[in-house]
């Protein structure tokens, strides 16, 4: 379906690319765009099998996403404040709640909410020029939208502290070095190798890949003999399907393994 602030396209075999569609603002994060990415990304979790992974990117060379609308909140009351943001967290929980990958591709300035986007993807890939910032203590407010739980959990407790307290930006290649971003690209090649990595993860099994996110994910909320455990429980879905046979048939018949997630 269409939305009024986000473009989505399938320009590969499996794959989803969802741009953050309005440049004309640096693309910032307005209640419509809350309410747009809680749809679509509550529609992905809904149907699983329809996509292998998810791509998200700005509109235009300037930002990925310039952070929450403040032309928009300007004069908001108390209550139409904290209404808006309740579409914000709704959003941040179905994007986190996204059973296959999601990867950022930062194509210019991701600050504040946009910071936290990024932050709710699997892994970041970055353009050089990118830049970002979580400037909401210069505001008279606090990140409420994951930055305080992500940011710690990508760079560590002290770094997150420093970018949080300060609300100072940092370039493309001390994100990298911190480990909060993967890679750091050319502008105009950004895009294409997110692409590239979806196109890769879009060939293993599905079912092995949404099960290792989902351990992945829940073991780091665990101590380490429940994780095993956990893991396990994730390790034993994939031995019914035929997916795992295939891939068996595949390596012996030294053929690449077709998966259909099943």
């Amino acid at each position: 379906m269409p939305y009024p602030t986000l473009r989505t396209e399938e320009p590969q075999e499996n794959t989803m690319l969802v741009t953050l569609n309005r440049p004309e603002v640096a693309n910032a994060l307005n209640t419509q765009m809350g309410r747009d990415l809680h749809d679509l990304f509550d529609s992905i979790a809904a149907d699983p099998a329809r996509y292998r992974a998810v791509v998200v990117t700005g509109s235009g060379p300037r930002a990925f996403c310039a952070g929450g609308d403040l032309k928009e909140r300007n004069g908001m009351t108390d209550a139409q404040w904290q209404d808006q943001h309740l579409v914000y967290e709704r959003a941040v929980r179905a994007m986190v709640a996204t059973p296959i990958p999601v990867i950022a591709a930062v194509n210019g300035a991701a600050y504040a909410g946009g910071l936290e986007i990024a932050l709710c993807c699997d892994f970041i890939y970055a353009a050089e020029t990118a830049r970002f910032a979580f400037t909401e203590v210069t505001l008279g407010i606090m990140p409420g939208a994951g930055g305080t739980q992500n940011l710690p959990r990508a760079v560590g407790a002290r770094r997150a502290k420093e970018i949080l307290l300060t609300g100072r930006p940092f370039t493309a290649q001390q994100a990298l070095e911190w480990g909060m971003v993967n890679r750091v690209c050319a502008p105009d090649a950004v895009l294409r190798e997110a692409l590239e990595t979806a196109a890769v993860i879009a060939t293993n099994a599905p079912i092995s890949v949404r099960q290792a996110k989902q351990s992945i994910n829940y073991g780091l909320n665990m101590d380490l003999a429940s994780g095993l455990m956990f893991e396990i429980e994730a390790y034993n879905r994939m031995v019914p399907t035929e997916d795992r046979r295939e891939g068996v048939r595949a390596f012996n018949e030294k053929r690449k393994p077709v998966f259909k997630g099943c």
